[in-house]
């Protein structure tokens, strides 16, 4: 473990060092949001049962300052839900297409990035900087992963990949996320890439 968290420090200390405006002109580290659009019917299901979650609305858009000691907490707690729950589909575990809920030893995609979430949250990060996302893998697929807002851009948590990667370093093409200020709706993403 201790192997892996050092790879991800070194990963760190790039990031961190990176200075985002001497990026290439067509890069941003911030995904751009268009309208709202609907809520995948999983999210729809889980806030019907999870309504404290989802029922909420802020009047400020809080994005994490990323540092040293933020960056530590983000790798734990992503390397800790990748490596504590065993991927598994819906079909296979709960004998119905889409569940989204928190996973016990077992779950998918968006149960891993629920879980993360949560995590975070109660570690003290606003719930504004952590939006559920949906993408498409190159094979067409339908994917869910974690967005962390940061002050440096949009950073990607995934149960498929151990790294935190800047967005538009990922193989997916971003669809849509929660809405910031009110976690029961989504918004669409326009990754012209």
């Amino acid at each position: 473990m201790k192997k892996r968290i050092w790879g991800f420090a070194f990963f760190s200390l790039a990031c961190l060092a990176m200075p985002w405006e001497a990026a290439a002109a067509s890069y941003s580290p911030f995904m751009t949001i268009m309208g709202l659009t609907s809520a995948p019917i999983g999210h729809v299901n889980f806030c019907r049962n999870n309504p404290s979650e989802c029922n909420l609305s802020f009047n400020s858009d809080q994005a994490v300052k990323l540092s040293k000691a933020s960056w530590t907490k983000l790798i734990e707690i992503n390397t800790y839900v990748n490596d504590s729950v065993r991927p598994v589909t819906d079909e296979e575990q709960y004998k119905t297409e889409e569940l989204w809920t928190y996973p016990g030893a077992a779950g998918d995609c968006e149960d891993f990035a629920l879980l993360k979430r949560r995590m975070l949250i109660k570690a003290g990060w606003p719930t504004t900087a952590l939006l559920i996302t949906v993408v498409k893998e190159r094979n067409g697929n339908g994917h869910a992963v974690l967005t962390v807002r940061t002050d440096r851009g949009d950073l990607i948590l995934d149960n498929q990949d151990p790294r935190i990667l800047p967005w538009d370093k990922t193989p997916y093409h971003y669809i849509k996320r929660q809405a910031a200020l009110h976690p029961s709706q989504w918004t669409a993403i326009a990754d012209t890439r």
